[in-house]
């Protein structure tokens, strides 16, 4: 099997959409209001799918977490230790939640995460210090 994307099923698509294309610079295939929307992010593809759809598709009724939700996240890599404080502060004056803010932690990461509208974790880290620029 090969690793084809990552599915994010969504209450609100298009605010969900224009946050991960506008706000994180994903490319998106599909207009807003689409039932699934294609997103892609240096090569990799995420799916957002709404939830409402994908029951429906599936006969069946899920359970979703509101608020801030710890099941995943999506890491993102920065080019160094300065690009992680300075995308996190676009990112929260964009509209983005703050969750952990900037910090360089015992392993050499400089790290800080941020939440999407729907409360889905997103990680932007670096492992390149200024000693190493």
């Amino acid at each position: 099997m090969k690793l084809d994307g990552l599915g994010i099923f969504v209450e609100d698509m298009p605010t969900m959409v224009r946050f991960y294309r506008d706000v994180l610079g994903f490319e998106i295939r599909e207009p807003e209001d689409a039932e699934n929307v294609y997103l892609i992010k240096d090569g990799t593809l995420f799916m957002l799918y709404e939830r409402k759809n994908f029951e429906r598709m599936s006969g069946r009724a899920y359970q979703y977490l509101s608020g801030l939700n710890g099941h995943f996240e999506i890491a993102l890599s920065v080019e160094s230790f300065d690009a992680v404080d300075r995308e996190f502060a676009r990112i929260i004056a964009r509209g983005g939640r703050a969750v952990l803010e900037p910090t360089t932690e015992p392993w050499g990461q400089r790290t800080c995460y941020i939440a999407d509208p729907e409360g889905n974790l997103i990680e932007i880290g670096s492992f390149v210090s200024p000693k190493c620029e």
